[in-house]
């Protein structure tokens, strides 16, 4: 019994040194912390372009570039950004996003001559690393919306980034525009660096303090060019940037593609109700209607403003009915000006340049005084001597005339109207019964009257 005791006491003291070993050889061939870190640090470095208003479309590529660097274990993130502020999104938002991500995240205002006003100096400056292009400026940050909404939170909360106090050099820019030099004389940006690549060459050695604990990057390694040494990327860097759909969306919100599609879509339906007929300017008129109002809905539209430009349109379309220049025209002019200059409310960086504001409205005056009235010349004249003539001639209806429409004589295309309750339909034959200007009252073939001319037979 005492032999079987001992011998079981002596089984697992070797199993005892059995599993300590193979815990010793573990720990031996598993990497510490820091190394672990070092190994998911060599992902790459995301680099990811925000060009422009921060709209809904950049606000999303932002927040969803984010959460894929977390998710991919990405070295570090890099928001280029060149923004002269931020419409229908909270910067608030976008900034925390920004200092609570557990990816590293740097932010670059370049390139040169670029600038981060508003919501986008919010974000710049809640980064943990602010690096500036020559020439670039951030500030001022009021407003920090340019569509007029106020944003609740505490801006100084929102602009004391992680493992950084920043809210005195933040608060320098809140009504003002500095240089890049001036940003790092006030330790708002930790240095001036020319291109991209400085930027995430920058970052070797840094210690982020990231949602996920801290993390020190290497990020560069030296190269040697003949006898001189440069730093570069140790890994692979991935650009980012709005898909074309995203791209789409986001030209669309721009203040002056939407007051330019709402002319063209204006224009081309009033063009098409003159023709009487559904064709490609119809369609493409509604179209840009249709992608004005969703520009439109990003942005801080005053409703009488396009009220305005409702009113131009039906002014134009008065006078050119009339068939000549006259009041509407000169009322139909101003409004639309008006409209223009006062569509958008919020600040007045969202107005478009004057001199686009001024090719718009030039464009649309004289497409309806030119471009409109020759077509109706052209499509509906007729000359003076002989129009008597065609009286009692038959011609075929175009389109439904009912009691307006076209109808097809003497190869060409005139204006219609029923002289009675009897509509005549497409493709029908109709009878002239008088001549009215340029449009001409018919009546159905069948059961019509007779030609005066031929009443005495």
């Amino acid at each position: 019994m005492h032999d079987f005791m001992r011998t079981i006491l002596r089984w697992r003291a070797l199993l005892g040194v059995f599993f300590c070993a193979l815990g010793v050889i573990g720990l031996a061939a598993s990497p510490s912390q820091a190394e672990t870190k070092l190994t998911a640090g060599f992902r790459g470095i995301d680099v990811v372009q925000i060009d422009g208003l921060i709209d809904p479309p950049n606000a999303t590529l932002m927040l969803d570039s984010i959460r894929d660097a977390e998710r991919r274990g990405s070295t570090a993130l890099i928001l280029q950004i060149d923004s002269e502020g931020t419409v229908a999104t909270n910067p608030w938002n976008l900034a925390q996003a920004v200092r609570e991500a557990k990816v590293p995240i740097a932010v670059w205002i370049g390139p040169a001559g670029a600038q981060a006003r508003g919501g986008a100096a919010l974000i710049a400056a809640a980064a943990p690393v602010l690096y500036m292009a020559s020439n670039a400026t951030i500030g001022p940050l009021e407003p920090l919306r340019l569509d007029g909404e106020t944003v609740p939170q505490d801006v100084r909360a929102a602009a004391l980034p992680i493992g950084a106090e920043r809210t005195v050099p933040v608060m320098k820019i809140a009504s003002r525009e500095i240089s890049a030099k001036q940003a790092v004389g006030f330790k708002l940006a930790d240095a001036i660096k020319p291109v991209v690549g400085e930027a995430f060459v920058g970052l070797d050695g840094k210690t982020f303090r990231t949602r996920g604990g801290p993390i020190k990057l290497s990020t560069a390694q030296v190269r040697r060019v003949g006898k001189t040494d440069h730093l570069e990327a140790n890994q692979p860097v991935r650009f980012r940037k709005l898909t074309q759909t995203g791209q789409f969306q986001h030209t669309l919100g721009a203040p002056w593609a939407a007051l330019f599609l709402f002319a063209i879509g204006g224009s081309l339906i009033l063009f098409e109700f003159f023709t009487i007929s559904i064709g490609i300017a119809g369609v493409v008129g509604a179209l840009c209607l249709v992608f004005a109002s969703f520009g439109f809905s990003h942005l801080p539209v005053q409703w009488w403003a396009v009220a305005l430009l409702t009113v131009a349109f039906f002014g134009f379309g008065v006078d050119i009915q009339a068939g000549g220049l006259g009041p509407w025209t000169i009322l139909a002019t101003i409004a639309l000006v008006a409209g223009s200059l006062t569509l958008y409310g919020g600040s007045s960086d969202l107005d478009p340049a004057w001199w686009i504001t001024a090719l718009i409205c030039a464009g649309v005056v004289l497409f309806m005084l030119g471009g409109m009235t020759a077509m109706l010349r052209s499509r509906f004249s007729t000359p003076t001597v002989g129009r008597e003539g065609m009286i009692g001639e038959m011609g075929d209806a175009e389109t439904d005339i009912s009691p307006d429409g076209l109808l097809a004589l003497r190869g060409t295309v005139w204006k219609a109207r029923t002289n009675r309750a009897t509509p005549v339909k497409m493709g029908e034959r109709a009878r002239v019964t008088s001549v009215d200007g340029l449009v001409l009252e018919v009546e159905p073939e069948a059961g019509g009257a007779k030609d005066y001319r031929d009443r005495g037979h």
